[in-house]
């Protein structure tokens, strides 16, 4: 595998992964005060575009990490509108 192949995986697992200290984190505590609702739907939001970018030209790439990444934003936002009332 190539070096930039070797990178866009890493780009991919760690802007994907990334998500999931925090949803892990807001479940756990019941707790989402401290998340933006705006950052929330317009992360979901965008995410969810990607994904439809990737869909549209065939890019697998881009299709499977915008995917699991997707799965990840609907949950935060999920947990926002749940939790994150006073």
């Amino acid at each position: 595998m190539s070096f930039i192949g070797i990178l866009g995986i890493l780009a991919g697992a760690l802007t994907t992964f990334g998500l999931v200290p925090q949803v892990i984190n807001v479940f756990k505590l019941k707790e989402a005060h401290e998340i933006s609702l705006p950052f929330a739907v317009m992360y979901t939001v965008g995410i969810g575009l990607w994904l439809l970018y990737g869909v549209r030209l065939g890019l697998a790439p881009i299709i499977a990490w915008n995917a699991i990444s997707f799965v990840f934003a609907a949950l935060l936002l999920y947990a926002k509108l749940k939790y994150g009332k006073n």
